[in-house]
């Protein structure tokens, strides 16, 4: 009797937990047959949310973002206009396409009731080519956007496709203290993962990220495609910190701007429309939203979980001082040199 009252009271658990693991499993088995032939020559390792992890062309990747982000780099043609958000994940990714969308679709009349940031979250005004326009083997219609167009990737540099890389479209590039990145991680994937799937814990998860088994990484990797592209092709290639963002927003969203080919005129600066943008596309401001509370705009990941802190410096409330030198030795090891650097803030 007591097995079946255990059975009964978590039916609702279980019944959620197979439901989800049939998704991933169902997913994987839509896969096209040449991708399912490749991930069998590729390395892989435990993953964070779902079984396994690849190593895509020097990058670590799921199965279905695998198949996706083949089709993106075999069909997409970029034009000169584009612009292309790009980020490791957890790293101001949906911050800056807010900014980004605002500055470029702003009106002589600034920034009016009902904007569309409103309304819709930034991923779906913005969206990846590998979670929505290329997702489950599919090839979008791309003609009718508005110019310029605006995408999202967390696709290295090196692994874009050659219309990106050899036309005159402009790529920003966001990054966020590695220390920072990773709290976020962990907290993120551990709420979307399939309820079957056990937590991944803390310090497991650090090694996995300290061995660059994350999600298109490894980190240091990613970031220094973009980064060696933005000295070599500073007008290719806009490379943005978080951190800076965080500390003087006024002054980046001039570069910014500037840079998309949208300067702010002097009386756009008078009338305050750079605060105005700001303040729109706040972390407080768009948590509020009601379409930010609710729906899913990058696959089944509901919107609520995109927005937790947005702090600098978070990281201190996780870390031990031996995972403190850890990381800090990594990044010396795999920055060092570049003149990419990180103030680690306590």
């Amino acid at each position: 009797m007591s097995n079946v009252l255990i059975n009964f009271h978590s039916t609702n658990t279980t019944s959620m937990a197979i439901t989800q693991f049939n998704e991933v499993v169902a997913e994987e088995e839509k896969l096209s047959h040449e991708c399912k032939q490749l991930l069998l020559s590729l390395p892989k390792e435990k993953g964070w949310r779902t079984p396994h992890l690849y190593l895509y062309q020097n990058f670590w990747c799921q199965p279905t973002e695998i198949q996706a982000i083949m089709s993106f780099q075999k069909h997409f043609q970029a034009k000169e206009s584009d612009i292309v958000l790009a980020s490791i994940p957890k790293s101001g990714t949906t911050w800056l396409k807010a900014l980004a969308f605002a500055i470029v679709n702003r009106k002589p009349s600034a920034i009016s009731k009902n904007h569309p940031l409103e309304s819709s979250n930034p991923h779906d005004l913005v969206p990846f080519f590998e979670y929505k326009l290329y997702a489950n083997d599919q090839l979008p219609d791309l003609s009718t956007m508005t110019e310029p167009r605006l995408f999202g990737t967390h696709v290295p540099f090196a692994s874009l496709p050659n219309s990106i890389v050899k036309s005159n479209c402009r790529i920003v590039y966001i990054c966020r203290n590695p220390f920072d990145t990773f709290v976020s991680i962990w907290h993120f994937l551990n709420k979307i993962k399939p309820r079957s799937s056990p937590s991944v814990s803390l310090e497991e998860a650090f090694e996995m990220y300290c061995n660059g088994v994350i999600g298109f990484g490894p980190f240091w990797t990613h970031m220094l495609g973009y980064w060696k592209e933005s000295i070599e092709k500073p007008d290719k290639v806009l490379f943005l910190k978080y951190e800076d963002m965080k500390g003087d927003l006024s002054f980046q969203l001039k570069k910014l701007a500037k840079f998309l080919g949208s300067p702010f005129s002097v009386e756009e600066e008078r009338k305050g429309v750079i605060e105005k943008i700001a303040k729109l596309c706040s972390f407080e401001s768009m948590k509020q939203l009601e379409v930010n509370k609710s729906g899913k705009s990058i696959k089944n990941f509901e919107n609520k979980n995109l927005f937790r802190k947005a702090e600098v410096g978070d990281w201190v409330n996780y870390f031990s001082p031996l995972m403190v030198d850890k990381l800090s030795k990594l990044m010396e090891e795999k920055l060092g040199g570049s003149g990419l650097s990180f103030r680690v803030f306590h």
